[in-house]
C-alpha cells in the first residue's frame, strides 16, 4: 500500500497591485508505504497535538498546522516523525514569473503543479493499492478536474491492476495532511521569507525539491 498525502503552502492569488499574495506557492507530497507507517505518522501528529496543551501553542489541540505551530512542537514532531521511512517532494513557483495563462486559471496551475510533484513519486512496487489524500478546498468542479487529471497525467507511472484511490479531506480528520502541512510550509517559508529554521530541522529528510523560476 502505498500512501501519498498532498498539500499547499502559500496561496495562488496573482494581483500584486491591489492586493498582497504570498510570492511563491509551494506544493508538498508526502509518500509512505505500509499501514504500520501510516499508522506510526498519524501517532506521531496527535502525539505532538496531546503535547501542544501544554507548550501552550495550540489550545484547541486540534490540529497541527506549520504556520501556527511553536518551534517547539516543530521539533517536537520531527523528534517522532523522523524516525518513519517516508519521503517528500515538492515543488515551488515564483508567482511572479509564471506563464500569464497559468495566472489566469488557478485550478488549472494547482493541478500542473501538483503532477509535477508526482512525478517524482515512485510509483514501483505499490502492488495493492494507492491511496492519495488531499486537502479538502475544492469546489465539486474542482475535485472533479483535478481527479480526472491527475489520474490520467499518473497512470502511466501505475500498473493497470493497481487501483488509485483519492480522498478529499479536512485536514483537521486527517494526521497525515497535517503532518505534509508542516513540511509544505518549511519549504515555503524557504522561499517567501528566507526562513530556514524549521527547513534545516527535517531537510535531511528524503526530500525532492524542486524551485520553477517560471
Amino acid at each position: 500500500m502505498l500512501y501519498l498525502y498532498l498539500d499547499e503552502s502559500g496561496d495562488l492569488g496573482f494581483d500584486f497591485v491591489n492586493k498582497k499574495p504570498s510570492a511563491f506557492f509551494t506544493i508538498c507530497v508526502l509518500a509512505l508505504r505500509g499501514r504500520e507507517n501510516d499508522r506510526a505518522l498519524a501517532k506521531a501528529v496527535q502525539a505532538v497535538l496531546r503535547r501542544g496543551h501544554f507548550l501552550n501553542s495550540n489550545k484547541e489541540g486540534a490540529e497541527l498546522k506549520g504556520y501556527t505551530a511553536s518551534p517547539e512542537m516543530k521539533k517536537l514532531f520531527y523528534k517522532k516523525a523522523g524516525t518513519i521511512d517516508f519521503k517528500l517532494y515538492s515543488v515551488t513557483i515564483n508567482k511572479k514569473r509564471v506563464y500569464q495563462h497559468l495566472a489566469i486559471d488557478k485550478d488549472r496551475t494547482y493541478n500542473y503543479i501538483a503532477r509535477l510533484a508526482l512525478e517524482n513519486v515512485n510509483f514501483k512496487d505499490a502492488a495493492v493499492r494507492v491511496i492519495m489524500t488531499v486537502d479538502k478546498s475544492k469546489s465539486r468542479r474542482g475535485v472533479v478536474e483535478f481527479d480526472n487529471y491527475v489520474i490520467s497525467q499518473i497512470k502511466a507511472f501505475i500498473d493497470p491492476l493497481v487501483p488509485l484511490d483519492i480522498i478529499h479531506a479536512s485536514s483537521h480528520e486527517s494526521p497525515g495532511l497535517q503532518a505534509v502541512d508542516m513540511f509544505a510550509w518549511g519549504i515555503f517559508r524557504k522561499y517567501e521569507r528566507e526562513d530556514l529554521e524549521w527547513f534545516n530541522v527535517f531537510v535531511p529528510s528524503s526530500t525532492i525539491e524542486t524551485y520553477l523560476k517560471a
